[in-house]
C-alpha cells in the first residue's frame, strides 16, 4: 500500500489546483453581489488563476529540471496554501484577483512536476495504473469543482472554497516530503528568465484582448492593440528561445508531429470541455434560480463518467494508438457539446445538461491520461519538466482562452435573442445576463414591465448557452479530426505506460527520423525508470 503514497501526494496537489480552476464558477453570482464586481472583473476572477497557471507552468517545468522536481512541487504546495488563505480573506475584487494570480504561481509549480514525479516513482504496469488514476483525478477535478463550490458557498460562504485548500495542502506537503522520490536536478545552468517573462506577458495580452472584446466588441482599438502585442511578443518569445543557450522551451520539440498533436489536443480539450461550464452555471443560478449546490450537481454525471473512464483506461488502453485514444476523446467532447446545444432550448432546465455532460465525461476520461503518458514518452528524461510544462500550459491556456472567447459568444447569442424581441439596449442587457446580474436588472424595472423583461432574459440566457456549446462542439470535433490526422496509423506508435521500451509514439512523417540528433530522435526517447 505504501507504494501508492507518492501517487496520493501528487493526486492531492492535482485535485486542488484543478478544482480551483472551476470551483469559483458557482460562486460568481455571490461574488458579484458581495464585491460589487463588473462583468470584466467576474471573468478575471476565473482567468487570473487560469492565466497565471498557463503562463508560468512552462517556466516552472524548466526550473524544476534544474533544481529538482520534488523541491519544486513542495514549494508550489506552500505557495498555493498561502495564496488560498489570501483569497479567502480578500476584501475586494482587486485583492481577490491578485491572490488568484498568486495561486496560479503555486499551482504551476505543482502541475509542471506531476508527470516527472510519477515517472520517477513507478515503472511498468504500475506506471500505467498511476497515469490512469492521475488521469481520473485530473479529468474529474474540474467537474467536481462546481459541486464542491456549491456546497461550500451555500452551506457556509464563498470564502470557504479557498479556506478548504489549507488542510488538503498540509496533507499533501507532509506526504510528499516523506514519500516522493528525491531524484537529482536533471540539468544545470541558469533559468531562462527572459523566456518566462515574455511568454507570460504574451499570454496575458492575448487573454486581455479576448475579455475586452466581450465587453467592447471587436471593433475596439484596444482589443486589436492587445492582440497585436500578443502576436509580436510570441514572435519575440520564439527568437529568445532560439538564441538562448538553455531555453525554457526547446523549439526543436515542434519538429515532432506527435508532440505538436499532444499540445493541440491539450489546448482544445479544456477549451471545449470545461470553458462552457462557467456560462451554464450563470444560466442555472441567475436565470433559473438554482442554488449553488443544485447548479454544481448538474456537473456530477460528467465528473463521475470522466473518473471511471480514466481509471479504467490507464491499463486497458495500453498498446492502443494514441491518435485513436486522444482523437476519439476529443470527438466525444465535441459530440457531447453538440448534444447539449440541441437540448438547451425554450423552457429547458438543468436536465438538458446531463446527457451531453456524460458524453463529454467519456471524452475527458479517454484523452486526459493519454496526453501525459504520450508527452513524457516523446522526450528524454532530462526534459520531463519541460514536456509536462508545455502540455499543461496548453491545457490551461485552452481554459483561459475559452472563458474569454466564450464570453463574447455568450453575449452575442444573448444579444441576438434580445434584438429579435425588440428589447431596448440589447447589448447592455446581454452583458448583464452574461455577468449573472439578472436579479439586479429586473429590480430596476417597474413592476408592469418586469415579467416581460424576465421572459426576455430567460430566452437570452438560453441563446447564450446554446451558442457557447455550439462553438465548443465545433472546436471539439475539429480538434478530434486534426489529432486523428496528425497521429494517424503509422505516425504515432502506441499509448505507453504499462510496457517497456518499445511502446512509444514514433515520428512517422512529422518528427525526426531515427538517427537524427534532434529532441524527437529515437536516441533521445524515454525508457522506463525503476522506482
Amino acid at each position: 500500500m505504501r507504494r501508492w503514497f507518492p501517487l496520493t501526494a501528487v493526486c492531492l496537489g492535482t485535485f486542488m489546483l484543478l478544482v480551483d480552476v472551476t470551483v469559483v464558477t458557482v460562486a460568481l453570482p455571490d461574488m458579484v453581489r458581495d464585491l460589487d464586481a463588473s462583468f470584466g472583473a467576474v471573468q478575471w476572477v476565473v482567468d487570473a488563476y487560469a492565466l497565471a497557471l498557463a503562463a508560468l507552468v512552462l517556466g516552472a517545468g524548466a526550473v524544476a529540471d534544474r533544481v529538482g522536481h520534488r523541491v519544486t512541487y513542495l514549494a508550489g504546495v506552500v505557495v498555493f496554501a498561502l495564496s488560498s488563505l489570501a483569497c479567502g480573506l480578500a476584501p475586494g475584487a482587486q485583492g481577490l484577483v491578485a491572490a488568484r494570480a498568486a495561486q496560479g504561481l503555486g499551482a504551476a509549480a505543482m502541475f509542471a512536476t506531476t508527470f516527472a514525479l510519477l515517472d520517477g516513482a513507478y515503472a511498468g504496469r504500475d506506471r500505467g495504473a498511476a497515469y490512469g488514476v492521475w488521469g481520473a483525478v485530473s479529468g474529474a477535478s474540474a467537474a467536481v469543482g462546481p459541486v464542491l463550490g456549491g456546497l461550500l458557498t451555500e452551506g457556509v460562504s464563498w470564502h470557504w472554497i479557498f479556506f478548504v485548500n489549507l488542510p488538503v495542502s498540509a496533507v499533501a506537503l507532509g506526504l510528499g516530503a516523506r514519500t516522493l522520490p528525491a531524484g537529482r536536478p536533471a540539468v544545470g545552468g541558469r533559468v531562462d528568465v527572459g523566456g518566462v517573462v515574455v511568454f507570460a506577458v504574451a499570454a496575458g495580452c492575448a487573454t486581455y484582448a479576448l475579455i475586452r472584446a466581450a465587453e467592447a466588441g471587436w471593433s475596439d482599438a484596444v482589443v486589436w492593440a492587445a492582440a497585436g502585442a500578443a502576436a509580436v511578443l510570441l514572435a519575440g518569445f520564439a527568437v529568445v528561445e532560439w538564441r538562448v543557450r538553455q531555453p525554457m522551451f526547446d523549439l526543436a520539440l515542434l519538429r515532432d508531429r506527435a508532440f505538436v498533436a499532444v499540445l493541440l489536443a491539450g489546448l482544445l480539450l479544456t477549451f471545449a470541455a470545461f470553458a462552457p461550464l462557467a456560462y451554464s452555471m450563470i444560466w442555472l443560478q441567475s436565470v433559473l434560480g438554482l442554488g449553488p449546490v443544485g447548479a454544481g450537481l448538474t456537473g456530477l454525471p460528467m465528473s463521475v463518467v470522466a473518473f471511471v473512464v480514466s481509471a479504467v483506461s490507464g491499463r486497458a488502453l495500453h498498446g492502443r494508438r494514441p491518435g485513436l485514444v486522444i482523437g476519439g476523446g476529443l470527438l466525444c467532447v465535441g459530440v457531447g457539446s453538440a448534444v447539449t446545444a440541441v437540448l438547451v432550448r425554450g423552457a429547458a432546465g438543468w436536465p438538458a445538461l446531463v446527457p451531453g455532460g456524460a458524453v463529454i465525461g467519456v471524452g475527458v476520461g479517454l484523452a486526459t491520461p493519454a496526453l501525459g503518458a504520450v508527452a513524457m514518452s516523446l522526450v528524454p528524461a532530462a526534459r520531463g519538466g519541460m514536456a509536462a510544462g508545455a502540455v499543461n500550459t496548453c491545457r490551461q491556456l485552452g481554459f483561459a482562452f475559452g472563458i474569454a472567447a466564450l464570453g463574447s459568444v455568450f453575449a452575442a447569442g444573448a444579444r441576438g435573442v434580445l434584438q429579435a424581441r425588440g428589447v431596448a439596449d440589447a447589448a447592455g442587457v446581454a452583458h448583464a445576463v452574461a455577468g449573472g446580474r439578472v436579479s439586479g436588472l429586473l429590480g430596476a424595472v417597474p413592476p408592469e414591465g418586469r415579467e416581460l423583461l424576465a421572459g426576455a432574459t430567460r430566452a437570452a440566457a438560453v441563446g447564450g448557452v446554446r451558442a457557447s456549446f455550439a462553438v465548443a462542439a465545433g472546436v471539439g470535433i475539429g480538434a478530434g479530426l486534426l489529432v486523428l490526422g496528425l497521429l494517424r496509423a503509422g505516425a504515432g506508435g502506441r499509448v505507453p505506460g504499462a510496457g517497456a521500451g518499445g511502446d512509444l509514439p514514433g515520428d512517422g512523417g512529422g518528427g525526426n527520423k531515427p538517427g537524427d540528433a534532434g529532441v524527437g530522435s529515437s536516441r533521445d526517447r524515454r525508457t522506463p525508470v525503476s522506482p
